[in-house]
């Protein structure tokens, strides 16, 4: 199940992403690092379930520290 969450969100980031450098438009660029904190949230949730601690605690600091670069980006 996790592993389908990680592969949607790893399109929908590659997507916008790519959407961002072939126009440059970065006007999607704060919900192409929501879809990234979730990609990196759930990899950690991931690697917890898999018995790789220390693994899945950087994720979510570095998922975490994604997200406070989201909330600083929307309320500037």
């Amino acid at each position: 199940m996790l592993k389908k969450i990680r592969l949607i969100l790893g399109i929908i980031v590659l997507i916008l992403a790519l959407f961002g450098l072939i126009t440059k438009n970065f006007v999607a660029q704060p919900f192409m690092m929501l879809g990234l904190f979730a990609f990196i949230l759930v990899g950690g949730i991931d690697e917890l379930n898999q018995g790789k601690k220390p693994r899945g605690y950087v994720s979510i600091f570095v998922a975490v520290f994604v997200l406070a670069v989201v909330i600083k980006t929307f309320f500037p």
